[in-house]
């Protein structure tokens, strides 16, 4: 379906209060919900396609509503849910103890001024990598094809379509909320793992009780599932045996081999995604060079009064360099409020200014491989914390230059290097996102700078969210060990110590670099056979998240791969398979929007505000007593609720 561009842009309805405002609204859910994703399991979701149910389902009432409105929704929506991102770094601030909490308008200017940043360095590589490129965008494209099935010709087939998307969205995430509902009352089993000894080796498996994870597998398809599950055997089925059998350590033994995963594989799996951040890197030295030629000869034109396509008019390049330029006013002054009266106070002039420079130059990098990433296997599955890594490592390696750690420096250079990665991942994540958006306008045919400017206001709702939301959480829950995992953040966390406390775990990164270049040499020989595709940062994530967080994805992506198959064997497949994404969408909506309100219920608790009998545990109705029957059930929750949603949207849509 082509959408008709040929409106006037004076007579388009497009960027409007109504669409900023709900966009506005529609955040509060999605990034709330990324929030908590990211945090137990070190993954975020693309908002963009329930965002735009949604929009559409509202704004249908309004005779006046357009596609191009619509696209304006899930852009602001997109881009506040991506923005929540930031928490693979900012919580290490409280995990290394520099931070009790998340004062407000630290966290607020961190977010707010890198995702502007973000926001500009994306408009000269929306021309490299989406005008002039021919990758795929996966998420964009699904996107603009669920807006233009509610714009279509067929308003009425459209209506019903769009009706069934929202309900199956509603409906999924209440089922989701209610299982995790049932895990609270502790009717439910939260997760199994087993470990077994093989001769002096010790290998093992486990998995969540998380329907959210399986609608994450679903969305980032079988064949990065896959690359997940490869992931996952280089770690437990190859290095966790070798190293326990070479040395061999006292203990239980599922206690041996997840102190192994913490302490070896785990950095081996850091090196293994930094691998494949480098060599994209290569890969986009040319494109961005021609994006910016590009961008700036388009201004030049406008310059000289030539009218360009509405497609092609970005914000102009010289106020492109204007924002950019005075974004670095305001981290300034968050860098100086960072550093004033510590122990790095008599070095606070270069500290800033390598820092600044730092930003500039490590911004645009990061911008550019995580927007091409996105660009080739969606905005979900792209390296950010690849890049996090390498943002940590390179940032500690320039402060170590500037000052000399002692034991009286060391603490504050780590918490400060954690700072400015948190900044430059924002450039990050927003660009990331910022790309699937920009190509998901182009398809159906939106302004870029009205695009460009929902982005930014979208940048700003997510930055007002994110501040609290990790208060709560962390209240409730805390991050690392016990409470929710936070595996970037530990993960970045404890390669900033490293790094400036000159023991980072080279060998380690070493071996996982080789292992990743191997991997990367797999996936240039699939991709240039068009024979299979073998991710590295997929694969990277499989060796370095714990099994319990990466097992359900794989089985998400082989359920959703399985449904997809399905439905293309009946009527309306295309339908069919839309409706599939929603339900996976919802079943990440329902869940964490659930561990965000139980957060409140369990602090509320450990406040006094409400009495219960165990304050970690305010729901629970029954002891351990119960077990084996929860065991059971969870088990037959984890598959049924799926299969029985699955089957019910499938049915629905074929009547469509």
């Amino acid at each position: 379906m082509q959408t008709d561009i040929s409106v006037a842009p004076a007579s388009r309805v497009e960027l409007t209060l109504r669409a900023l405002a709900l966009g506005g609204l529609i955040t509060l859910v999605f990034t709330a919900a990324n929030v908590y994703l990211g945090l137990k399991v070190g993954l975020t979701f693309a908002s963009s396609i329930p965002a735009a149910v949604i929009s559409m389902a509202i704004l249908r009432g309004f005779k006046t509503a357009t596609i191009w409105e619509n696209n304006i929704v899930q852009t602001v929506a997109s881009a506040a849910g991506t923005l929540s991102s930031v928490i693979f770094v900012l919580p290490g601030l409280v995990i290394v103890g520099w931070w009790t909490g998340f004062p407000f308008w630290e966290s607020f200017g961190i977010c707010a001024i890198g995702g502007i940043l973000g926001v500009m360095y994306s408009v000269p590589l929306r021309r490299a990598l989406v005008t002039n490129s021919d990758l795929p965008y996966p998420e964009g494209v699904a996107a603009a094809e669920v807006l233009e099935v509610g714009a279509g010709e067929h308003a009425a087939d459209a209506a019903a379509e769009n009706a069934l998307g929202l309900r199956a969205l509603v409906v999924s995430s209440i089922a989701s909320a209610a299982v995790q509902l049932g895990v609270a009352l502790r009717l439910l089993q939260s997760s199994f793992a087993g470990y077994v000894r093989i001769g002096p080796a010790i290998t093992g498996m486990g998995f969540n009780l998380s329907l959210a994870l399986v609608g994450a597998g679903h969305l980032i398809g079988l064949t990065v599932g896959m690359a997940i599950l490869g992931g996952l055997f280089i770690a437990w089925g190859i290095l966790i045996p070798v190293i326990t059998a070479m040395h061999p350590m006292p203990g239980a033994i599922g206690d041996i081999a997840n102190t192994v995963r913490s302490t070896d594989v785990r950095f081996i799996g850091a090196g293994v995604i930094g691998a494949a951040g480098i060599w994209t890197l290569f890969k986009l030295i040319s494109p961005i060079i021609s994006g910016v030629r590009s961008s700036l000869r388009a201004s030049a034109a406008r310059g000289r009064g030539d009218t360009l396509d509405i497609t092609e008019q970005d914000i102009p390049f010289n106020i492109v360099v204007l924002v950019s330029t005075a974004c670095l006013v305001p981290i300034a002054i968050l860098l100086y409020a960072f550093l004033a009266g510590g122990v790095l106070q008599s070095m606070i002039v270069p500290l800033i200014l390598a820092s600044l420079a730092y930003i500039v130059v490590a911004g645009l990098f990061v911008a550019a491989v995580t927007g091409y990433m996105a660009g080739l296997i969606g905005s979900s599955n792209s390296p950010v914390s690849g890049m996090a890594i390498l943002t940590v490592v390179g940032v500690s390696l320039l402060l170590l230059l500037i000052a000399k750690a002692d034991p009286a420096t060391t603490p504050a250079l780590i918490a400060y290097a954690l700072f400015v990665t948190a900044i430059v991942l924002n450039v990050a994540t927003i660009s990331n996102d910022n790309l699937q958006d920009l190509k998901t306008g182009q398809i159906v045919g939106a302004t870029p700078w009205k695009q460009q400017v929902a982005l930014v206001v979208g940048v700003i709702f997510g930055a007002v969210v994110i501040p609290p939301v990790l208060v709560v959480l962390n209240a409730a829950y805390g991050f690392g060990g016990k409470g929710l995992a936070a595996p970037q953040a530990v993960l970045i966390s404890t390669l900033a110590k490293g790094v400036i406390s000159l023991n980072a775990p080279w060998n380690l990164i070493g071996i996982g670099v080789g292992i990743g270049a191997i991997v990367i040499a797999i996936d240039e020989i699939g991709r240039i056979t068009g024979r299979y595709r073998f991710p590295p940062l997929a694969v990277g994530l499989g060796v370095y998240l714990p099994p319990e967080t990466t097992s359900p994805a794989v089985i998400g992506a082989i359920f959703g791969a399985l449904y997809n198959r399905w439905v293309s064997r009946g009527p309306n497949p295309d339908a069919a398979r839309r409706l599939g994404v929603l339900i996976a969408c919802g079943l990440i909506v329902g869940e964490s929007l659930w561990g965000v309100f139980y957060a409140g219920v369990i602090v509320a608790a450990q406040r006094g505000w409400m009495h219960v009998a165990d304050p970690s545990n305010p729901f629970a109705v029954v002891g351990d007593n119960f077990g084996a029957i929860a065991n059971v059930l969870a088990i037959v929750a984890f598959v049924a609720v799926p299969v029985v949603l699955y089957r019910w949207v499938a049915t629905r849509a074929r009547a469509l």
